[in-house]
Protein backbone atom coordinates (compact mmCIF):
# COMPACT_ATOMS: atom_id res chain seq x y z
CA UNK A 1 0.00 0.00 0.00
CA UNK A 2 1.47 3.30 -1.05
CA UNK A 3 0.77 6.38 1.02
CA UNK A 4 -0.11 9.33 -1.18
CA UNK A 5 1.05 12.93 -0.83
CA UNK A 6 -2.48 13.88 0.32
CA UNK A 7 -2.26 11.36 3.16
CA UNK A 8 1.14 12.68 4.18
CA UNK A 9 -0.16 16.25 4.24
CA UNK A 10 -3.12 15.17 6.41
CA UNK A 11 -0.67 13.44 8.76
CA UNK A 12 1.42 16.62 8.98
CA UNK A 13 -1.75 18.57 9.79
CA UNK A 14 -2.65 16.04 12.49
CA UNK A 15 0.84 16.28 13.91
CA UNK A 16 0.72 20.07 13.87
CA UNK A 17 -2.63 20.19 15.67
CA UNK A 18 -1.61 17.66 18.32
CA UNK A 19 1.87 19.13 18.74
CA UNK A 20 0.47 22.59 19.29
CA UNK A 21 -2.19 21.35 21.72
CA UNK A 22 0.30 19.25 23.70
CA UNK A 23 2.92 22.02 23.66
CA UNK A 24 0.47 24.59 25.02
CA UNK A 25 -0.75 22.15 27.68
CA UNK A 26 2.83 21.37 28.70
CA UNK A 27 3.78 25.06 28.72
CA UNK A 28 0.85 25.86 31.01
CA UNK A 29 1.76 23.02 33.35
CA UNK A 30 5.33 24.32 33.58
CA UNK A 31 4.01 27.76 34.52
CA UNK A 32 1.67 26.31 37.15
CA UNK A 33 4.05 23.69 38.54
CA UNK A 34 7.17 25.43 39.85
CA UNK A 35 8.31 22.35 41.79
CA UNK A 36 11.03 21.48 39.28
CA UNK A 37 12.46 25.03 39.04
CA UNK A 38 14.06 24.64 35.63
CA UNK A 39 16.22 27.29 34.06
CA UNK A 40 15.20 28.86 30.73
CA UNK A 41 17.40 26.55 28.64
CA UNK A 42 16.06 23.38 30.27
CA UNK A 43 12.50 24.64 29.90
CA UNK A 44 13.02 25.36 26.20
CA UNK A 45 14.51 21.91 25.59
CA UNK A 46 11.63 20.23 27.43
CA UNK A 47 9.11 22.32 25.48
CA UNK A 48 10.67 21.27 22.16
CA UNK A 49 10.53 17.63 23.27
CA UNK A 50 6.87 18.12 24.28
CA UNK A 51 6.06 19.62 20.86
CA UNK A 52 7.75 16.69 19.13
CA UNK A 53 5.92 14.19 21.36
CA UNK A 54 2.61 15.83 20.56
CA UNK A 55 3.43 15.87 16.84
CA UNK A 56 4.25 12.15 16.83
CA UNK A 57 1.10 11.42 18.82
CA UNK A 58 -1.02 13.28 16.26
CA UNK A 59 0.45 11.43 13.30
CA UNK A 60 0.13 8.07 15.05
CA UNK A 61 -3.36 8.77 16.38
CA UNK A 62 -4.64 9.49 12.87
CA UNK A 63 -3.37 6.09 11.69
CA UNK A 64 -4.64 4.28 14.79
CA UNK A 65 -8.24 5.42 14.62
CA UNK A 66 -8.70 5.56 10.82
CA UNK A 67 -12.49 5.61 10.46
CA UNK A 68 -13.05 3.39 13.48
CA UNK A 69 -15.12 4.64 16.41
CA UNK A 70 -13.64 2.16 18.91
CA UNK A 71 -13.11 4.14 22.13
CA UNK A 72 -10.59 1.56 23.38
CA UNK A 73 -8.24 2.44 20.52
CA UNK A 74 -8.54 6.17 21.25
CA UNK A 75 -8.03 5.83 25.00
CA UNK A 76 -5.33 3.21 24.54
CA UNK A 77 -3.32 5.60 22.37
CA UNK A 78 -3.54 8.30 25.05
CA UNK A 79 -2.57 5.92 27.82
CA UNK A 80 0.30 4.39 25.83
CA UNK A 81 1.84 7.74 24.89
CA UNK A 82 1.22 9.21 28.36
CA UNK A 83 2.78 6.31 30.22
CA UNK A 84 5.79 6.10 27.93
CA UNK A 85 6.41 9.85 28.20
CA UNK A 86 5.85 9.94 31.97
CA UNK A 87 7.83 6.76 32.56
CA UNK A 88 10.74 8.06 30.52
CA UNK A 89 10.80 11.32 32.48
CA UNK A 90 10.56 9.45 35.78
CA UNK A 91 13.37 7.11 34.77
CA UNK A 92 15.68 10.06 34.04
CA UNK A 93 14.98 11.86 37.31
CA UNK A 94 15.97 10.03 40.49
CA UNK A 95 14.11 12.27 42.98
CA UNK A 96 10.84 11.44 41.23
CA UNK A 97 11.23 7.79 42.12
CA UNK A 98 11.66 8.70 45.78
CA UNK A 99 8.48 10.79 45.83
CA UNK A 100 5.27 9.17 44.61
CA UNK A 101 3.47 12.52 44.34
CA UNK A 102 5.94 13.87 41.79
CA UNK A 103 5.82 10.59 39.88
CA UNK A 104 2.02 10.83 39.73
CA UNK A 105 2.24 14.45 38.56
CA UNK A 106 4.62 13.55 35.73
CA UNK A 107 2.44 10.61 34.62
CA UNK A 108 -0.78 12.62 34.79
CA UNK A 109 0.81 15.54 32.99
CA UNK A 110 1.51 13.34 29.96
CA UNK A 111 -1.86 11.60 30.00
CA UNK A 112 -3.78 14.88 30.34
CA UNK A 113 -1.68 16.52 27.63
CA UNK A 114 -2.33 13.71 25.17
CA UNK A 115 -6.03 13.64 26.10
CA UNK A 116 -6.26 17.34 25.23
CA UNK A 117 -4.38 16.69 21.97
CA UNK A 118 -6.86 13.88 21.18
CA UNK A 119 -9.77 16.20 21.93
CA UNK A 120 -8.38 18.78 19.48
CA UNK A 121 -7.84 16.10 16.83
CA UNK A 122 -11.37 14.78 17.30
CA UNK A 123 -12.75 18.31 16.84
CA UNK A 124 -10.65 18.75 13.68
CA UNK A 125 -11.92 15.42 12.33
CA UNK A 126 -15.54 16.23 13.17
CA UNK A 127 -15.35 19.63 11.49
CA UNK A 128 -13.52 18.02 8.55
CA UNK A 129 -10.46 20.25 8.95
CA UNK A 130 -8.60 16.97 9.01
CA UNK A 131 -9.44 13.79 7.13
CA UNK A 132 -9.10 10.36 8.74
CA UNK A 133 -6.62 7.93 7.26
CA UNK A 134 -8.33 5.79 4.66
Amino acid sequence: MEITLKERIESLKAGGIAGTAFGITYGLSVLVNRAFSLNAEETLIKLVIALLSGFLFGVTYRYIIRTDSNSHLKEGAILAFGLVRGGGLAEMTDPLLDNGVFLAIVLLEGIIGFAIARFCLDIALTRQWLKPFS
